[in-house]
């Protein structure tokens, strides 16, 4: 489509100046009805944190920005496929699209996991160990949230 041009063009971008500045390949954009509500690059090896995916920090720069955890109607637009972890941020954000460029075979040629993640999620073979312990306590959380009158949806 040509509206996404420009946006996915603009994460290309911030994918190639985080390379420059010595972080991951990936840039991110989220924008609705022509606007740019936020920017993102991977911030992973330089906050030490392993959810600063440049999708993950775009979402947040929009969140912060218009002061609310609810981004439906923008789309979110990638450099690269997002991983399962930044779809789901996505899927959080209530985000209406995902657009990308290069593909999680891309991310896999250079040497990045992201075929792999989407495969154990698809039934491949697991990439991490889940396990599910029965606990006497484990629905208190969600009892002590649809009691608490002040709870914020989302």
């Amino acid at each position: 489509m040509d509206d996404d041009q420009a946006p996915l063009a603009r994460a290309l971008e911030l994918a190639r100046a985080s390379v420059a500045a010595g972080g991951g390949p990936f840039g991110a954009v989220v924008a609705r009805d022509g606007a740019v509500l936020g920017e993102g690059t991977n911030r992973v090896t330089a906050t030490h944190d392993p959810t600063a995916h440049a999708e993950v920090v775009a979402l947040r720069a929009a969140a912060a920005r218009l002061g609310t955890h609810d981004l439906s109607g923008a789309t979110l637009y990638a450099s690269c496929e997002p991983c399962p972890m930044c779809l789901g941020a996505a899927l959080w954000a209530r985000v209406a699209r995902v657009v990308f460029a290069a593909t999680r075979d891309d991310a896999a040629a250079a040497g990045f996991d992201d075929a792999r993640f989407h495969a154990h999620f698809a039934g491949g073979a697991p990439a991490l160990a889940v396990v599910r312990v029965a606990h006497r306590d484990a629905r208190t959380p969600f009892d002590a949230w649809r009691a608490h009158p002040g709870r914020v949806p989302y």
